[in-house]
């Protein structure tokens, strides 16, 4: 089975290799993400999270109450390089948001029966049972990879600059962190690899060593100066010079 939607502004596709999988748990999942979006976008006025900024909600739900609370962990961490709260952004937890809502999403199917799948959110990717190959896209062309990797349930992200710009911030500074090109993070859940991803690559050169030394996580960096650093640990079975 195999589907694709644009769901919180980029596209999600599902590959599950289980025969006879059935197509209501991936309306779930689809129905979960679109929901996701409407309840924490901080670009919907009428979102919770908008709602949150404006003072308007004072008892956050318990799904919000949980992504605020890896938010301040991840902003502790990283000594305030990570951060959600920026003066000019106000509340925009969309760096946790996506990996922890489509992490839920991919348990949503292993609950349903899913063995095998493949659930890749706009180049992150929860890859269950395997192995599956998954490309790391090149920082600066975006017709080649810098890595392939060999991942059997595992997760994998990467922050970067080549689709948005300099739009992650170093929280100590309010400025663009420019010291990364790349940062990708394998870790057991997209909750932690998206998060870490983003979070390493806002504290800059010095994210490649503190998201390596997290538990369970492997790193595969290019910096500035277009070198790869990478983990040992990291499951790579191919890898081009950047």
């Amino acid at each position: 089975m195999r589907r694709v939607e644009h769901v919180m502004g980029f596209p999600v596709s599902v590959r599950i290799d289980d025969e006879g999988f059935p197509g209501a748990p991936v309306d779930d999942l689809f129905a979960w993400l679109r929901e996701v979006d409407a309840r924490f976008s901080p670009f919907r006025p009428d979102s919770e999270v908008s709602r949150l900024a404006r003072g308007e909600v004072t008892a956050p739900s318990p799904d919000l109450r949980e992504v605020l609370e890896l938010c301040e962990e991840y902003r502790t961490a990283t000594g305030g390089a990570f951060d959600v709260r920026l003066p000019g952004r106000g509340l925009d937890p969309c760096a946790v948001v996506k990996g922890w809502s489509v992490q839920k999403g991919a348990e949503l199917l292993s609950a349903a029966g899913a063995r095998r799948f493949c659930l890749n959110a706009g180049g992150d990717v929860i890859a269950a049972g395997g192995p599956w190959r998954v490309g790391v896209r090149h920082p600066e062309h975006a017709d080649r990879l810098c890595a392939v990797l060999d991942l059997t349930d595992r997760a994998v992200a990467t922050s970067a600059r080549y689709e948005r710009g300099d739009h992650i911030l170093d929280g100590r500074t309010g400025r663009p962190a420019t010291g990364l090109l790349s940062m990708t993070v394998v870790a057991p859940t997209l909750t932690e690899a998206d998060s870490a991803a983003t979070a390493a690559f806002a504290l800059g050169t010095e994210g490649v060593q503190w998201a390596a030394a997290r538990r369970h996580c492997e790193v595969f960096a290019v910096d500035a100066e277009r070198r790869v650093l990478r983990s040992p640990g990291f499951p790579v079975v191919g890898v081009e010079t950047a």
